[in-house]
């Protein structure tokens, strides 16, 4: 079931956020997202957080300028998806443009799992032989990995944004906005964005110790494009601060002003610089860096990246959207499959879902469940077999699940089932041992029923009403698209009667239409929906621009539709 709700704006703030200048229509979405002011909506990079507000900052800039001075050899362990390609490609550039020895390594998530693991440790030690570890996007549970560090004689500074456990690993200095007693107060930056500030801490620290002379050290805010896409691919929470760097990123991306690897992955994605959107990195740049860790070897990505070759960075990029399309074909595929297990499933009785096929890939299983969950609106965990006898799952939640706190409940119930976990709010992995895969869902299905509600379980569209006639425009599409959105402040969906005149199937599989409300029609087009659609419908709407032929319209793109 899918109940469609609509979000309160008052009128009084809508009409003050119009009156100092902001358009009408997004006045009236603005003050729906809790915008008050028209000064929350500067985006200046001068109203950015302070980085001596995050703790670990400065100290980790001492360390880093320290090790600079000293020519200290740096190396960046980085996560395997976009947030930690983004991270390692502002740390390795922002560090060598400030005149360290830096190079970097990705473990393979297949052998050696999450984070820096005492085996990633002794790899780093015999591959690199570096002086400090920094990690980016993971280590804030390593404690094992960073003890074999210090075993060996390596420094480590973790730079992280997820939940720390109950336990913090030794380092030398740890940067992340969620460890305790922190005072900076966007807790949702991502990976790419602690990294950032690590350097702008750093460069402040140098410029302090005068290495730069007269001038005031590199450009920093270069590397804002790859800011902003690891933090729109993370899917973290737009705060203000994490929509400053967002909107900073794009501004520069529009101006052409972007690193060589993004230029070659809009490229290939077919997407037009100066046009570009959150849209456009969260679901095309985004999921062709994603592919090489699902599927390969994120090195690949992080090369994209780092190179100021441009036709090095197309080569590269060429093979990424190679990759995208290899990754899109098995997740066809093991959509399948998982309709064969849902099939014996009775999901409206259920809670949870976990899902596990041992033909699996390991590096799909998060976009299966993401399907799956959007589809059913479940917490949906989905399985496949890793090595000596183990599964890896990997889940995602819906609103009103802390699925990190959800298997941590688990893990306390039965401390022998889960062998490591980690993860946020809305997105988290886990490994079990293949032989206890009945147990563990037995017993997140009775842990999550006392968690969530039945309203929790009923998806819900949250919409912002009807759009005036007169706003379902081309121009009101693109004034919309070039605004910045994302989680936590989501882009507008409306919702209205419409009758349909004409309804078709493209491809067998996404329902064209044509919709009629009062004298004005419009086209329309469900992705991924079939079914025949009544005369008369209530329906919930993106509106988006429609390219075809060189020739630019609006359109609805339907989020859900129900018989008025």
């Amino acid at each position: 079931m899918t109940r469609i709700t609509t979000r309160s704006a008052h009128p009084a703030i809508s009409e003050r956020l119009a009156y100092t200048g902001v358009h009408p229509l997004l006045a009236r979405l603005y003050a729906a997202r809790g915008i008050l002011k028209a000064s929350d909506l500067d985006y200046a990079l001068t109203a950015l957080l302070d980085p001596a507000s995050m703790k670990g900052a400065a100290e980790a800039a001492r360390l880093l300028a320290d090790a600079i001075t000293t020519q200290k050899r740096l190396l960046i362990v980085a996560d395997y998806d976009c947030d930690g390609a983004t991270a390692c490609a502002v740390g390795v550039r922002a560090l060598r443009a400030l005149g360290a020895k830096v190079d970097y390594l990705v473990p393979n998530r297949f052998e050696f799992g999450y984070g820096l693991t005492p085996e990633v440790v002794r790899v780093a030690a015999a591959e690199h032989k570096p002086d400090i570890i920094i990690t980016v996007d993971n280590g804030i549970a390593s404690v094992e990995g960073v003890a074999e560090a210090t075993r060996l004689g390596i420094a480590t500074l973790i730079t992280d944004h997820h939940l720390p456990g109950a336990t913090l690993p030794a380092a030398a200095c740890i940067v992340n906005p969620n460890q305790p007693a922190c005072r900076f107060e966007s807790k949702a930056i991502a990976g790419v964005g602690v990294m950032f500030y690590v350097m702008l801490a750093l460069r402040a620290e140098l410029r302090q110790r005068g290495a730069f002379g007269e001038t005031s050290g590199p450009n920093l805010a270069a590397l804002l494009d790859l800011v902003a896409l690891g933090t729109v691919a993370d899917v973290v929470k737009l705060d203000r601060n994490n929509r400053i760097l967002v909107s900073q990123g794009l501004q520069r991306i529009r101006q052409g002003k972007m690193q060589p690897g993004l230029r070659a992955l809009l490229r290939v994605a077919g997407r037009e610089a100066e046009k570009a959107s959150t849209f456009d990195l969260g679901f095309a740049l985004g999921p062709r860096l994603n592919a090489a860790g699902r599927l390969a070897d994120m090195a690949l990505g992080i090369e994209c990246l780092i190179t100021d070759d441009f036709a090095r960075a197309l080569n590269i990029a060429q093979q990424l959207d190679q990759l995208n399309r290899e990754r899109r074909v098995i997740e066809t595929d093991m959509q399948e499959q998982a309709q064969l297990l849902l099939d014996n499933i009775n999901a409206t009785e259920r809670a949870t879902l976990t899902l596990f096929d041992a033909s699996w890939h390991q590096g799909v299983i998060g976009i299966l469940a993401s399907r799956v969950k959007d589809k059913l609106h479940r917490p949906v965990i989905a399985f496949a077999r890793g090595s000596n006898d183990e599964i890896k799952g990997s889940g995602r939640s819906i609103p009103g699940l802390h699925l990190r706190d959800a298997l941590d409940l688990v893990s306390k119930q039965a401390p022998d089932l889960i062998l490591r976990f980690g993860g946020h709010a809305m997105a988290a992995g886990l490994t079990l041992r293949e032989a206890d895969y009945a147990r563990f869902d037995a017993l997140f299905e009775e842990t999550v029923s006392k968690l969530v509600s039945p309203a929790d379980l009923t998806r819900t569209i949250e919409t912002d009403g009807a759009l005036e006639a007169g706003y379902m425009s081309l121009d009101s599409a693109r004034l919309i698209e070039r605004e910045i959105w994302g989680q936590g402040f989501p882009p507008p969906i409306f919702s209205d009667e419409f009758t349909v005149e004409k309804q078709r199937l493209l491809k067998d599989r996404h329902l064209k239409l044509t919709l009629r409300k009062g004298a004005a029609r419009f086209e329309a087009i469900h992705f991924n929906h079939a079914d025949t659609a009544p005369d008369k419908v209530r329906a919930a709407y993106r509106l988006a621009v429609n390219e075809f032929n060189g020739l630019s319209s609006v359109q609805l793109v339907l989020e859900h539709i129900e018989a008025a």
